[in-house]
């Protein structure tokens, strides 16, 4: 593991500030806002649609804390783009959003520095406002407690072979991110597959975009597999952080939500690896086991992380969530065991 400490020189443009929000492209938006808002705890937000005088394309967006998701698909039988979009990829996220201070500016930077720009600077108003109260009401009613998913911690892209250092060059060269932190395949990797991994992030450190591309292995990594079945580079899984992942994780199993499993013996390793350390969890561990929430940790801190199985029948998007003490890091310690589990699940689809 690679971390890098030298952010270079401050940006003159203006400050990426957070993940603002991130937009999937799926079959039926409707239907997936609800079952984020039933599954995990998100309420309705905003909605675009005929009602609001959309004839194109439909939006449903949902909230929890600061994390939003918007969820759109066609109203018309002809939209090629989405069409096509869905038919090679499947229901995916399709833009990752950041807000920062200075559009303008940064948008400047960009085009100076070669970015290309898909769509100039626009502006965006109506006066929808949230959907209807009656309906938020029943889902915070039948649904409580909250889970307790704050915010959008990093979101990681999966590549095709060979392109991660020209898309971390693309972060440098047109929106001014450092490498944050690496790992490449000598450190990371199971009997069967492997992957390297560099993590950009803007000069605040707010943001952070790992990005994966599968190593060669006995059998085909769930990189390699995300990539044939998504058709091409895209969003493996977003990170969403909390501050009681215990609370949080306990929750969403109760509202049917599905997780990976790991070994007992994780476990068990992990109690011997951690009686040598001066860190100490503060977590009840069988707590931790019970519900197969993994830790990794150095001697300044601890993270506590786990992952969903997919979102969707291909074997592309999954979530996270994340608990972090004073660590910065992103699970290395973890990534054996992850691929371990996420190797069970490919064995059971025949795609390992």
């Amino acid at each position: 593991m690679t971390t890098y400490t030298d952010k270079g020189p401050k940006p003159e443009a203006g400050k990426f500030l957070n993940f603002d929000h991130i937009r999937f492209w799926v079959g039926n938006a409707k239907q997936a806002a609800s079952y984020y808002c039933v599954r995990l705890g998100f309420e309705p937000y905003a909605y675009r649609g005929l009602e609001t005088g959309s004839r194109t394309v439909c939006s449903h967006a949902v909230k929890q804390n600061k994390i939003v998701y918007v969820f759109e698909s066609a109203l018309m039988p002809d939209n090629q783009e989405m069409g096509q979009h869905l038919v090679r990829h499947g229901d995916g996220a399709k833009d990752v959003a950041f807000a920062v201070e200075d559009l303008d500016a940064i948008m400047k930077v960009a085009k100076q520095r070669g970015g290309q720009v898909v769509r100039d600077i626009w502006e965006e108003q109506d006066d929808c406002g949230k959907l209807a109260t009656s309906y938020e009401n029943i889902l915070k009613t039948l649904f409580s407690p909250e889970i307790g998913l704050n915010f959008i911690d990093h979101v990681v892209g999966n590549q095709p072979d060979l392109e991660m250092e020209n898309v971390a060059k693309w972060y440098e060269d047109n929106l001014a991110f450092h490498r944050f932190w690496s790992v490449d395949d000598k450190q990371i990797h199971t009997e069967y597959s492997a992957l390297r991994s560099i993590v950009v992030t803007n000069w605040e450190e707010t943001i952070k975009m790992p990005i994966n591309e599968p190593a060669p292995g006995k059998r085909k990594s769930q990189i390699q597999e995300y990539v044939d079945h998504y058709g091409g580079a895209g969003v493996q899984h977003i990170a969403m952080n909390t501050n009681d992942i215990i609370r949080a994780i306990s929750n969403l199993r109760q509202r049917g939500m599905e997780f990976l499993s790991v070994p007992k013996v994780y476990y068990k390793t992990l109690r011997e690896q951690l009686s040598k350390s001066r860190t100490k969890v503060a977590e009840d561990m069988d707590m931790l086991e019970k519900l197969n929430i993994l830790v990794d940790f150095d001697e300044d801190g601890y993270l506590l992380q786990i992952f969903t199985k997919n979102m969707q029948d291909r074997p592309t998007l999954f979530l996270e969530v994340i608990q972090r003490h004073n660590h910065q890091g992103f699970g290395a310690g973890n990534f054996k065991a992850l691929f371990e589990a996420i190797e069970i699940d490919q064995a059971e689809r025949g795609n390992l």
